[in-house]
């Protein structure tokens, strides 16, 4: 039960996550927690409105609002599933969650890091296997380190591929 819990007083009719709705947990083999969506949701729909607590740094759970200001969310938003293919966008203006595709019940809410993160907490292997898959996740402005470049030419010889083929970051 990691959905915000009763005492932040959020009222699920304005939008925000309840535990009708969503499920915090662990389902995919290798992956960590995620949000799962109990119900169908169409394009273009408010998924949720987010909140949490707002912090001067990058940590592991938060999600960037400024190059200097961080939300902080231990319940719902910091287990959002990373993929190189998203089926939402989170709007770090209005914290809300957008779907930008249908999302069926029972499925991960995923969001690209890179569309909100300059530098993540850790760079990591992606494991998402959507046919852009970039196999390494980075912020949109932090360079694949060491062990990020081992791994991307590791997974490109498993595929015949060439290292121009793959793309870091969001550009």
């Amino acid at each position: 039960m990691l959905i915000y819990p009763p005492e932040f007083r959020l009222d699920p009719d304005y939008g925000y996550p309840s535990q009708e709705d969503f499920h915090v947990g662990s389902r995919e083999s290798g992956k960590g927690y995620g949000v799962y969506t109990k119900k169908d949701i169409k394009r273009g729909d408010l998924v949720a409105r987010i909140t949490g607590n707002i912090v001067p740094k990058v940590n592991q759970h938060t999600l960037q609002m400024t190059p200097t200001t961080h939300m902080h969310d231990l319940y719902f938003t910091g287990f959002l599933l990373h993929s190189c293919s998203p089926n939402i966008y989170l709007d770090m203006t209005e914290f809300e969650i957008w779907a930008l595709r249908d999302i069926e019940a029972g499925q991960a809410l995923t969001m690209d890091y890179a569309t909100t993160e300059d530098t993540l907490f850790k760079q990591f292997p992606c494991l998402c296997n959507t046919p852009n898959c970039r196999h390494w996740i980075t912020g949109r402005k932090e360079e694949v380190n060491e062990e990020g470049q081992r791994h991307i030419e590791k997974q490109l010889a498993l595929h015949g591929r060439e290292s121009s083929q793959i793309i870091t970051g969001t550009a």
